[in-house]
């Protein structure tokens, strides 16, 4: 696809600084422009990028100042990161094929039904009763259970599986290898030291805007749901065990494990690696930083966490540096 730096300034409605006719086929890394592709300048640590860059377009916040000449046409946008983050999303939903048929080789039945320009791949089965929204594109080798409603705009990578009875809604995207719906670990131990198997009758809710990365799985509960909120972000690699409730907005970076019944705030972050133990909750606007390890109730909003257990960001450095000094002793 070629773009112009003019056609970008009105797409990303910023301003042009040099030759507007200024065109680039292809994106690269600011450290790799060369003439034709186009790259972008957020980060202050990459500014002795920006003087030695071939790119053609260099997108730019409009608050920088060069310090030195610049050979790209600078676009002039509010928020560059934000402003690529845009053009990435309207290239690729450029580069998507008009995927608007059913393919012959995959299975539905008569009392699957299917809302406007739905595309189902090739070996993909959609099961009795389910209901899909308008404009979902479900890929190849995809399973949906039945008795599922699946919302409109949503994209099922290859390989996908959901169980019968979960509930998806709107602009949900899941990558490849995502289990939504799997029994979650419940098992009742006897008297003889084995284990009996606790049913899981319940199901998974899944808000709008969420998206969940590849072999993330998803348990279903053991009575009523387990819920995941509108504009859940997950990572590949994560498991969200039966019954936890996951708050709007919540990011959770990969191999991230929450155990059962859990509730996880809304706008909270959990990088990678972080393990919180069952039956807790978590306020809104919590840290958790890196392999953080969370034992009990998270009651104060807006805390940054780190540690195993975890505890303040201030007080684990504090902590940190006594430990520190005593080794070096």
């Amino acid at each position: 696809m070629e773009l112009s730096a003019k056609f970008l300034a009105q797409l990303l409605k910023g301003t042009v600084e040099g030759d507007e006719n200024a065109k680039a086929t292809k994106f690269a890394k600011i450290e790799h422009g060369k003439p034709g592709t186009l790259s972008f300048f957020a980060n202050p640590k990459y500014e002795p990028f920006v003087y030695t860059s071939k790119a053609s377009i260099l997108i730019v916040g409009k608050d920088f100042q060069p310090k030195e000449p610049v050979t790209p046409t600078l676009v002039r946008v509010e928020d560059a990161y934000s402003a690529i983050a845009e053009l990435l999303k309207y290239v690729a939903d450029k580069k998507k094929k008009a995927k608007r048929h059913r393919s012959l080789r995959a299975r539905w039945f008569l009392s699957t039904k299917f809302g406007k320009k739905v595309y189902v791949g090739d070996y993909s089965y959609v099961g009795r009763h389910t209901v899909v929204g308008d404009n979902t594109v479900i890929h190849e080798h995809v399973y949906i259970g039945e008795n599922c409603t699946i919302g409109s705009n949503c994209i099922f990578y290859p390989g996908v599986r959901i169980y019968p009875g979960m509930i998806i809604g709107n602009n949900v995207i899941l990558h490849s290898g995502v289990v939504i719906g799997a029994d979650g670990f419940g098992n009742a131990p006897q008297p003889d030291g084995s284990w009996e198997k606790i049913e899981h009758l319940g199901n998974v809710v899944i808000g709008n805007d969420v998206e969940i990365g590849a072999n993330t799985t998803v348990d279903r509960a053991q009575m009523e749901s387990t819920i995941i909120g509108n504009g859940v972000k997950i990572d590949n690699l994560c498991q969200i065990a039966h019954n936890v409730i996951i708050g709007d907005h919540t990011a959770m970076a990969a191999q991230c494990g929450i155990a059962g019944s859990t509730q996880i705030g809304k706008y909270c972050i959990l990088a990678g690696q972080v393990g919180v133990a069952g039956h807790l909750k978590i306020a809104d606007h919590t840290t958790i930083c890196a392999q953080g390890g969370v034992i009990g109730n998270i009651r104060k909003e807006g805390e940054v966490l780190v540690g195993s257990p975890v505890i303040p960001v201030k007080q684990y450095m504090k902590a940190y540096a006594i430990f520190k000094r005593q080794a070096e002793e």
